[in-house]
């Protein structure tokens, strides 16, 4: 493929989503990937309201009910519907609509994107048996290569999302999770708590149901900067699960999650997308449903401008994602997620208590460009929170300062 519309650069679910939309409004558009044949093997969720209205049944696994478990008088609390997505029904799904997409197997990195004549020349460096690198002329990049972004290298030491997890029968996580429902945060303290050379920084037990009989436990590391290692959620969560009788099995597959959480927004081209951009809630990790659901807009955003006009498609892009209550929205988020890394490790579960007290903290959770929703659930927290997560809150409020667009 010597010559294309759009070159999108990352073969996710945000990736193939927009590729295929792309193509749809009939842009010639190509998708380039390290490795676009291999299986996804990461768990994606979401709020059932930010998924887009068209997505099958198939792409779905489990729509459990979610809730939260606090420590002490904290107790449960229910959250309402949740949506475990089938990874490899979504995924089929956005193969389906790939049709008319030239699909290419290779990697770019930053500096493989150079601007020649009003369009972009992009060097494919080719992956596994594929063949000598290639070069591809594009009127448009698009990066959708996930957080940490390939073509947009992060510096510095991020905040982190971090979390290992195993994969369980229903019946062996029947300890941990009802049947119907999902444990959203668990925030209790696993077993020998303060082991030596943990570190003393809280984490949850995160546990949803695959819809096939089977569990996923996670003990989860919300944010942290640098993010808290891997062994040592092992460690958790074997505790944990001991603790309530829960034995793993020694060939229980297992999952490991790391990715930054305060990707700063980045300039308009390559136009970023899905994580890249970053759609990720600093508060949950998840971008996969807003991506989908923004897909198809982004595509016909940019069929208006291409081919010819690869300035007005980005600065269009830009319009649609980064919209001025999105911005505002997009702050605000990090300013949580500051309030969150600024607190003292021991009252970081009481402010999620104070986060789940009332309806509020789910409108923070959900609809990137609310700022309404937005607001409300800050100042519910704020209002629910004891006198010292306030004075935490304060501080962090009056520090707050610009931290990237």
């Amino acid at each position: 493929m010597d010559e294309v519309d759009v070159l999108v650069v990352g073969g996710g679910p945000a990736g193939r989503a927009l590729a295929g939309a792309c193509a749809g409004r009939g842009l010639r558009t190509a998708l380039a990937d390290p490795a676009p044949e291999r299986p996804w093997s990461a768990t994606y969720c979401a709020w059932p309201e930010e998924l887009p209205d068209d997505l099958p049944g198939s792409a779905v696994a489990a729509r459990p009910l979610a809730r939260a478990v606090l420590p002490g008088a904290g107790g449960d609390r229910d959250l309402g519907p949740y949506a475990v997505l089938h990874t490899a029904g979504l995924r089929a799904h956005l193969d389906s609509r790939l049709g008319a997409v030239t699909v290419l197997t290779g990697r770019v990195e930053s500096d493989d994107v150079v601007a020649a004549g009003g369009r972009y020349r992009v060097r494919l460096r080719r992956t596994g048996t594929a063949g000598a690198p290639a070069d591809t002329t594009a009127g448009l990049v698009v990066d959708a290569t996930g957080a940490p972004s390939r073509l947009r290298p992060a510096t510095g030491v991020r905040a982190e999302q971090t979390a290992y997890g195993v994969v369980v029968a229903e019946a062996t996580a029947a300890a941990v999770v009802g049947p119907g429902e999902a444990v959203f945060m668990d925030w209790r303290p696993p077993a020998e708590a303060g082991r030596a050379g943990w570190t003393d920084w809280p984490t949850f037990l995160y546990a949803v149901p695959y819809g096939d009989g089977t569990v996923l436990l996670e003990e989860t590391s919300l944010a942290r900067r640098p993010g808290l290692p891997l062994p040592e959620l092992r460690e958790r969560l074997a505790a944990r699960l001991a603790a309530l009788g829960v034995e793993i099995p020694a060939d229980a597959p297992a999952e490991r999650v790391r990715f930054p959480v305060d990707t700063p927004r980045g300039p308009r081209h390559p136009v970023p997308f899905g994580a890249a951009t970053p759609l990720v809630h600093p508060a949950t990790g998840f971008s996969v449903a807003p991506a989908l659901r923004l897909a198809p807009q982004l595509a016909a955003a940019l069929a208006r401008h291409l081919p010819g006009d690869a300035a007005g498609a980005s600065a269009a892009a830009d319009r649609l994602l980064w919209s001025p209550s999105a911005r505002a929205v997009h702050r605000l988020r990090r300013h949580g997620l500051r309030t969150v890394l600024d607190l003292p490790a021991a009252l970081v579960p009481g402010f999620f208590d104070a986060f789940f007290a009332g309806h509020s903290g789910r409108a923070f959770l959900t609809g990137r460009d609310d700022l309404p929703g937005t607001l409300a659930g800050m100042s519910g927290v704020f209002r629910a929170a004891t006198p010292r997560i306030k004075a935490h809150m304060l501080r962090s409020a009056a520090s707050f300062h610009s931290i990237g667009r």
